[in-house]
């Protein structure tokens, strides 16, 4: 019997079907990106100073992409909470998530295990902002500055206590790097979020902390939290009778919060590419550049490329600072 009329019939109906298909098929593939609300997660409480940075350009995106960004908090588990629910989430750039020095350079060092590889499972889009860390006591520590308060800190070890706004949080970071080169010993209480922790500082269950301008910046002002020294190397125009840690006898000391947006791995090169574009435009806005000069912060802006690049960097300090200073999650 001969079948090749019927494959010819079968194959002409298929090819058919894959005609009719295929207009809907090119539609669907070059739909215009963002089709739908944009989440933007946050791995932090809110109240610190990564949401004000995410909140800040949120605002812009949404106004630009004529579609709503949200933030969504979602603190828990040293950041590792939030980037697995990301690093799931389908790769349409509908999904970001706000990373920073504790997700990307600390916990792959600090963590015995993560249920997914910074490096692979997500695309690093683009850094946004670097914010001084400041290093602030409660009044009520006998100590007028900061060579008063290691002083005292170190004729008192672990009657102090500091917070931070979890583990591998800039704070936290900040702080154990300031126990590794002064010799002092404080312990660390980890909260959920910056706002949690300044809650405790405030009231004086902690004595000191570490945070961005953002969080502290009203506080300082107030009297309510006394600023002993920055982490950058050079002072901070708020602030400019604060030293920096540097200039009182720790001449390479040097920390500051960083923040910038990953999407999950497979995100499309174009819209990566896109979004890096309408982040850099955000961060050029007059509300943006307003914020962060009122909170001392550095936008950035820059391609895929060298925000991978900085990372990296960031990986190879940050490794050996958790080694030598034995950093683990609380």
């Amino acid at each position: 019997m001969n079948n090749h009329p019927r494959r010819w019939a079968l194959s002409a109906g298929l090819s058919a079907l894959a005609l009719c298909a295929w207009p809907a098929l090119a539609q669907a593939q070059s739909a215009p990106w963002p089709s739908k609300a944009i989440r933007f997660v946050v791995p932090f409480a809110p109240g610190g100073t990564s949401e004000i940075v995410a909140r800040s350009v949120a605002a812009e995106l949404t106004k630009q992409l004529g579609q709503s960004v949200y933030v969504e908090n979602k603190p828990g588990g040293a950041g590792v909470t939030a980037m697995q629910d990301v690093a799931k989430a389908a790769p349409d750039g509908h999904t970001l998530i706000l990373t920073h020095v504790g997700t990307l350079a600390v916990n792959p060092y600090m963590l015995k295990s993560q249920p997914y590889d910074v490096n692979k499972d997500f695309v690093p889009v683009t850094l946004l902002a670097k914010v001084p860390n400041v290093f602030v006591i409660h009044p009520d520590v006998p100590a007028k500055n900061f060579k008063e308060f290691v002083a005292y800190a170190k004729a008192n070890p672990g009657q102090l206590n500091y917070g931070s706004a979890g583990n591998a949080s800039a704070g936290h970071l900040a702080m154990e790097y300031l126990k590794l080169v002064t010799g002092m010993y404080i312990t660390h209480i980890p909260y959920r979020g910056t706002g949690p922790q300044l809650t405790d500082l405030l009231a004086g269950r902690t004595q000191a902390s570490s945070a961005g301008m953002p969080a502290l910046g009203a506080h300082i002002r107030s009297g309510k939290l006394r600023a002993i020294a920055v982490g950058t190397q050079q002072r901070i125009a708020a602030m400019p009778d604060v030293p920096t840690v540097a200039e009182l006898g720790f001449k390479e000391f040097e920390t500051s919060q960083w923040y910038g947006i990953h999407v999950p791995a497979g995100t499309p090169p174009e819209i990566v590419k896109r979004l890096q574009e309408e982040s850099l435009k955000a961060l050029k806005s007059s509300a943006v550049t307003e914020r962060f000069a009122t909170d001392n912060a550095v936008g950035g802006g820059g391609p895929s490329s060298e925000y991978a690049a900085f990372i990296k960097n960031e990986q190879r300090i940050w490794s050996d600072i958790v080694k030598r200073a034995g950093i683990k999650p609380d």
